[in-house]
């Protein structure tokens, strides 16, 4: 209630403010000053004639001229639009003094909510903006979904925050009901199955693998079912199955896929080799050349690999075929040569520098 107070001394202040000098009159003009002035002119006549300062017919033509403008003041002093003016804006300050505020209150009773409770901070840290934590912006979800346990959306969206945050028994829970409310894909089977390895501890269990599998039946080349029914065959102590399916899908990924340098690093892990040195067409183009031919295409070809491996250092994987390539040429020294320069390239990276190692061995170089 004091506020409103404060506010109303504000408004009324302000308005006198404005309209306070609207309100004064011109004394000078109530007071008739301009007649004042004009009588003394004509005494100041009679003085210099008297004088002899001025001779009559001149003092006759002054007089004549000031009563003209002496007879125009009275006039206008008889009834002064000035003072009329002085009215209309006195009246003009009560309206906007009384008349504004009026208005105002009129208008906000019916319009705006006065008997509004304050907002509670705990109310206010629900409000959807950019500046909440996760923490808080999850709970609102878990709100919204106890209210609407069906919304397949919600569960599609919560999901992977769960499984983010950590909390692998709920990120189960809301991938299967993403599943019930919103229909069965690919890739809600496949985050399914992945959190359940997840919840085991990164072993890939029956029921983890019979997601994947009913991910591949919707989409045979779902990357993820793929990897991890690679891993469980490799669980399983089957690392030829394992390289298999890892191998198939680095044939068909294209060269910038982001899941690559896993699939690498695990095919390597089982020891099977990330890619041949030569594509399927270009041993089929080699079939028919002349033994001298053929090795001079397989040289110019890993003469371009290392050219390139040059300039990007960074492909473990390029590295490995690298080597790879002059041991089957025969040309140790080389071999030994490029998993060294190798090592140099990748020797920032410990994650590549660990795979590189791993393949090199597996390759039968000592490093």
């Amino acid at each position: 209630m004091m506020l409103w107070f404060v506010f109303a001394l504000m408004t009324a202040a302000a308005i006198f403010a404005v309209l306070w000098p609207l309100g004064r009159g011109n004394r000078t003009q109530e007071d008739g000053g301009e007649a004042a002035v004009y009588r003394d002119q004509l005494t100041e006549v009679e003085r210099d004639v008297s004088s002899g300062l001025i001779n009559p017919p001149e003092a006759a033509a002054a007089r004549v001229e000031i009563s003209r403008r002496l007879l125009a003041a009275t006039d206008n002093q008889r009834e002064p639009p000035l003072a009329t003016n002085v009215r209309l804006r006195r009246v003009a300050a009560v309206i906007a003094l009384l008349g504004l505020p009026a208005v105002a209150v009129a208008l906000y009773y019916p319009l705006g909510s006065p008997d509004l409770p304050d907002f509670p901070l705990a109310q206010r840290s629900r409000t959807p903006d950019g500046t909440q934590s996760l923490d808080n912006l999850v709970a609102q979800v878990e709100r919204h979904l106890a209210d609407n346990p069906t919304d397949g959306r919600g569960w599609s969206v919560i999901a992977p925050v769960f499984a983010r945050l950590g909390r692998l028994d709920d990120a189960v829970r809301a991938f299967r009901n993403s599943i019930t409310y919103s229909g069965e894909s690919a890739d809600r089977r496949a985050d399914l199955g992945e959190a359940l390895v997840a919840l085991a501890g990164g072993v890939v269990t029956a029921e983890a693998k019979a997601e994947f599998e009913r991910a591949l039946a919707l989409s045979a080349e779902d990357v993820k079912a793929n990897y991890f029914l690679g891993l469980a065959a490799e669980q399983d102590g089957h690392s030829a199955e394992a390289a298999s399916i890892w191998r198939s899908m680095l044939e068909k990924a294209p060269a910038n896929a982001p899941w690559r340098q896993l699939v690498q690093s695990a095919l390597v892990r089982v020891g099977g080799s990330p890619a041949p040195a030569l594509s399927d067409d270009a041993v089929a183009a080699a079939k028919d050349m002349s033994e001298t031919d053929r090795g001079a295409m397989i040289r110019s070809m890993v003469d371009r690999l290392a050219t390139r491996l040059k300039q990007n250092g960074d492909d473990v994987e390029g590295w490995l075929r690298l080597v790879r390539a002059y041991m089957v040429m025969g040309d140790a020294d080389k071999a030994k040569t490029a998993s060294s320069d190798a090592r140099q390239a990748v020797a920032k990276d410990p994650q590549r520098l660990q795979q590189l190692n791993d393949g090199l061995k597996n390759l039968g170089v000592d490093g």
